[in-house]
């Protein structure tokens, strides 16, 4: 490396002068010294921002890019938990969409092969403030930024995500453009992010599983936090997948489930002949209106055994209980929500994850709103007793987040022991159901 030297030498004579005058009595001691300071053209120690997020409402965001390089195209949304960013990262409900952590400080605790909650990373990318140097947790395997460029799944930190989610607060969800692609220009991202949309897109087929199995693995011994099993008893759950996470069913499994896993494309008709305990319709992406087939299944299940429906599940039975849904300004995002229980009046902190939300002035007769979010007074919770219905529309399993509304899995299965005293004449309607829905197909 090229460099050069600056050399300062101080003139002996000059500083004996000048100490002299200050002081007459006091000798002086001084040192010739040189100072050489290089310069060049090395690697500086730290990254350039070699990235942009180009938001629809035209503000550019320079930021630093890790994991994966390129242009991607989806949604902000910001995410206020505090921990957790693994889940979000697998989470499937974030397909299409770029997380905003709230969180300054993400990748200190690494990336860990037990906290993955599918088998791929489904979201658009990660937006941060600050990415963490090193890593410092016992099950650590890998950094945040390798595991993202594995994934193909694109970063950036070094940006100001107060400003980005102040503006999201007050704007509404925007869509971006992030890209470390130097040779489009500002307005090319601009007419990127301008001609994309969310709305009125089926996410959720891109996120299903393909063909139907069996899941057996529980929470294990050391992650479980409740007491309250059942026994000696077994319900067989068919669970949906329009983007499930693992825990739902490591919950389901933990309150003596046995569970067959379905696709989101799954007829009603052959559910049905399973003649399952009750059917559980799962969290999932992007908008209800826009999968019309899942609202169609749901629809053909509810009342001939018990369901539960969480998140996009709950959207779903409200459409097919023939209620509406709509886009929320930035919708909930993270670990702290409030909801009151207006069965019990109990408040719970739940974790939450939806742009959309059920309009309860659209349910016709018999439907309960059970829940509702104290920050925007949302329906959060709905129960049709005749129907032996009952759904959330936010985590129960959390992960990431509190454990306060574990308890909806508890009664689920109480939803099932009343099913499980069918009499023989409604097993009787439930296959003629499963027989006249295949001929109607």
């Amino acid at each position: 490396m090229a460099t050069k030297a600056l050399s300062f030498a101080l003139s002996l004579n000059d500083l004996t002068n000048r100490f002299a005058s200050k002081s007459p009595h006091t000798a002086a001691k001084v040192s010739v010294f040189t100072v050489r300071c290089s310069s060049g053209s090395g690697e500086r120690p730290w990254k350039n921002s070699d990235a942009r997020l180009v938001l629809e409402d035209g503000s550019i965001w320079r930021a630093k890019s890790f994991g994966a390089s390129g242009t991607q195209v989806g949604e902000v949304v910001f995410n206020t938990s505090l921990t957790g960013y693994q889940e979000m990262l697998t989470d499937p409900s974030y397909a299409g969409q770029f997380v905003l952590m709230t969180n300054p400080h993400i990748g200190n605790t690494g990336i860990n092969f037990d906290d993955e909650e599918s088998i791929e990373c489904f979201l658009a990318g990660l937006v941060i403030r600050s990415l963490s140097i090193s890593t410092s947790n016992w099950r650590c395997a890998k950094a945040l930024g390798d595991y993202l460029a594995e994934r193909n799944i694109m970063g950036i930190y070094d940006v100001d995500t107060r400003a980005i989610t102040r503006r999201l607060r007050e704007d509404g969800s925007l869509i971006g453009v992030l890209s470390t692609d130097n040779s489009k220009t500002d307005e090319e991202l601009l007419q990127m992010s301008k001609a994309w949309d969310i709305v009125g897109v089926d996410l959720i087929s891109g996120v299903s599983c393909k063909s139907p199995h069996e899941w057996v693995d529980k929470t294990t011994h050391d992650w479980e936090f409740s007491s309250n099993k059942v026994p000696g008893e077994t319900f067989h759950v068919v669970a949906y997948d329009f983007g499930i996470k693992h825990n739902i069913l490591r919950r389901l499994a933990s309150y003596g489930c046995k569970i067959t896993v379905v696709p989101s494309t799954w007829p009603a008709s052959e559910t049905l002949k399973m003649n399952p305990d009750g059917v559980l319709f799962s969290n999932g992406p992007g908008d209800p209106s826009a999968v019309p087939y899942a609202v169609e299944t749901v629809k053909n299940i509810i009342g001939k055994v018990p369901v539960f429906g969480i998140c996009m599940g709950h959207q779903l039975s409200g459409q097919a209980l023939g209620g509406k849904t709509f886009k929320m300004k930035f919708g909930h995002h993270g670990g702290n929500h409030p909801v009151r229980n207006l069965r019990t009046g109990h408040v719970e902190i739940s974790a939450q994850n939806h742009n959309y939300a059920v309009d309860p002035a659209t349910l016709p007769e018999g439907v309960e709103v059970t829940h509702i979010n104290l920050n925007d007074g949302s329906c959060a919770g709905l129960a049709f007793p005749a129907k032996k219905l009952m759904s959330l529309q936010y985590h129960p399993e959390a992960s990431p987040g509190p454990h306060d509304s574990d308890y909806a899995f508890r009664e689920f299965i109480e939803l099932m022991k009343q099913g499980k005293n069918r009499t023989p004449k409604e097993s009787l309607d439930q296959l003629s159901t499963a027989h006249a829905l295949d001929a109607s197909g």
